[in-house]
């Protein structure tokens, strides 16, 4: 901060993903930006939205968790925190806590599916998707795997509305929605399989139509 109030112009770098994600840099930024000076980015690789874009599971909305607790008790409970965020999740985690922090996911979160990647952008890049479970039973048999990781968890589904509640929203929708688009616009909100929806959509228009 001195270099930088005489006037220097200086540069931060580094050779394993982008400044800032999960490093404390953060508060050289805070400090320039607190001090009136202008502060600048140039993007480079990031580990957290590669693996977020590798793993297939859903972009439109995720939240970066960093490192979780080496420790298991607290680290069940930074899972529980999240267990309710409406986006994927993504974190880092050293190779030898990561068959626990897999299993630790699976017991808090449920069997959602996921994604391990790791040495992303590197000769050995890899990414294995499976369920929370399929993942941390290859990782405890298998071992630690090498390199730098990233897990990526899907979000939460929908919970899934009561009979009644479903023929309150098909109904709803159908006033302005074709039977397709209610349908798709149902389906995703409650989480009912389209399959259940359509037949009920049906059942509606066909007694609409007898009214």
């Amino acid at each position: 901060m001195e270099r930088l109030n005489r006037g220097e112009s200086l540069a931060l770098v580094t050779d394993a993903g982008t400044p800032l994600v999960s490093d404390p840099g953060y508060r050289l930024v805070a400090a320039a930006i607190d001090a009136g000076i202008a502060v600048h980015t140039l993007p480079g690789a990031s580990a957290a939205v590669s693996a977020l874009v590798l793993s297939g599971l859903p972009t439109d909305s995720f939240f970066f968790a960093g490192f979780p607790p080496p420790r298991t008790a607290a680290r069940r409970r930074r899972f529980s925190e999240l267990a309710a965020v409406p986006g994927s999740l993504v974190f880092f985690e050293s190779a030898k806590r990561l068959a626990a922090s897999l299993a630790d996911l699976r017991e808090t979160l449920g069997d959602r599916p996921a994604a391990v990647a790791r040495e992303i952008t590197k000769l050995h890049e890899e990414v294995r998707r499976g369920t929370l479970d399929t993942l941390a039973a290859h990782y405890a048999e298998a071992g630690p795997p090498k390199g730098e990781i990233a897990i990526v968890v899907a979000p939460p589904a929908p919970p899934e509305a009561d009979d009644d509640a479903l023929r309150d929203a098909l109904e709803a929708a159908l006033e302005d929605l074709s039977l397709r688009d209610a349908v798709a616009r149902v389906s995703a909100e409650t989480g009912r399989p389209r399959r259940e929806v359509y037949r009920l959509a049906l059942e509606i228009s066909g007694d609409a139509a007898d009214a």
